[in-house]
């Protein structure tokens, strides 16, 4: 009985220590963290989202396949000449001339488990001048078995990948197969946006500046810090964070009128979200969600607190949100202006109305395509997804 009341004052004492901060360091952050999040007030007006009325596929534009017979077509950008660039998740890389697909080579070793691979692919925004590429990956580069998230950049000539350059690796490495992100977004000042998922260690790292995951990042071209970085002040913190409390962003992109960058990101079982990023933001994760454990019941303190975000959108029951893009192109009529999500779950490409209050309604597009994996508008304006297990199709209305 004896040996017993100890294991339990024993197994007490550990549970309580896993609640704290591990180190001095980690408290000094988090109390810095806290300050700087009562320097502004946090958006807390609730979207509304019960009466917007989801419209069935109408079917009124057309269809075009441009890139068949693909696996995982995730991410995907163009070149200067209009040839376009697109990742295969399991690791290549390809530039398509319109007719022809050709393997760009000098890819770095990617690995490939669960949810991770060769993400997404953009170019810099003076490529024309440049020749300059940027791939996310996962990685097993570093200490520990496993991987995670790692940005890295190269010259493109002659479809070879040159000069390639890690910006940013994601520590530590892990086994597990979840929630490594990631989206490319380049503001108009020039700044690069990546996102890193929380790979699947909710209570760990969303809420921990001292760790990568469950952020937001934002650096320059080359990978320095921006001097004006939310955090770079902060001792301990991991200076390229731009938000946190972020789960999984697999959506972003910059606003084509505003400039504003905004991401979407998957929630658990209902809580994908959409966010106006910015500097400094706590999203709330996983302290506040609409979502619920899988297999049921609810994990979150809440829906609401004073200092973390609420977001623009939210869906209950998630649709897997994958790829982001909005439309600026006048001939797609009332089109024009609406917000393109792809849903990997009910394997559709959503798109969303909106005003300044919201949105205000949302409608099927390519209903059960397949699992919409990327999303992006063309340089010709026109809308591109890419669909797991098919390839990359063109919508033109």
């Amino acid at each position: 009985m004896k040996r017993f009341f100890f294991f339990c004052i024993v197994l007490l004492s550990v549970i309580s220590c896993k609640n704290e901060p591990n180190t001095n360091e980690e408290l000094a952050v988090n109390e810095e963290k806290a300050a700087i999040a009562s320097d502004f007030k946090s958006k807390q007006t609730v979207p509304e989202v019960n009466n917007i009325p989801l419209i069935e596929d109408q079917k009124n534009y057309t269809v075009t396949p441009i890139v068949k017979d693909l696996t995982n077509p995730w991410g995907m950008t163009w070149l200067s000449n209009g040839d376009m660039i697109y990742t295969e998740k399991e690791g290549k890389l390809y530039r398509f001339n319109g007719t022809t697909s050709k393997e760009i080579n000098g890819v770095p070793e990617v690995y490939v488990r669960g949810q991770g691979g060769l993400l997404d692919v953009t170019t810099h925004p003076n490529f024309k001048e440049n020749n300059r590429i940027y791939i996310s990956y996962a990685s097993s580069e570093g200490e520990g078995s496993g991987g995670n998230t790692a940005i890295a950049t190269g010259i493109l000539k002659n479809d070879q990948l040159t000069e390639l350059k890690v910006l940013y690796k994601a520590t530590p490495n892990t086994k597990r197969g979840q929630h490594f992100g990631s989206r490319f977004a380049w503001d108009k000042e020039g700044y690069l946006y990546f996102s890193i998922g929380e790979r699947g260690e909710r209570d760990v790292n969303p809420q921990d500046l001292s760790r990568d995951g469950g952020k937001i990042y934002r650096v320059h071209d080359d990978g320095r810090i921006p001097n004006d970085n939310p955090f770079v002040d902060v001792k301990g913190a991991k200076t390229a964070i731009f938000t946190y409390g972020n789960r999984n962003p697999q959506g972003m992109t910059v606003h084509p009128k505003t400039g504003e960058i905004i991401a979407h990101e998957h929630g658990p079982q209902g809580g994908d979200e959409i966010n106006f990023i910015k500097a400094g933001r706590n999203y709330g994760w996983p302290v506040i969600s609409y979502g619920e454990n899988y297999g049921g019941g609810e994990f979150a303190e809440s829906t609401a607190k004073e200092g973390m975000e609420q977001p623009f959108y939210y869906w209950v029951p998630s649709i897997a949100p994958s790829g982001f893009a909005i439309i600026d192109n006048p001939a797609y009529g009332d089109w024009n202006g609406n917000y393109l999500v792809g849903s990997l779950k009910f394997q559709y490409l959503e798109m969303l109305y909106v005003n300044d209050q919201g949105v205000t309604k949302r409608e099927k597009l390519v209903d059960q395509i397949g699992r919409l994996r990327s999303v992006e508008i063309g340089p010709d304006g026109i809308i591109y997804v890419g669909v797991e297990g098919k390839g990359i199709f063109r919508i033109v209305r």
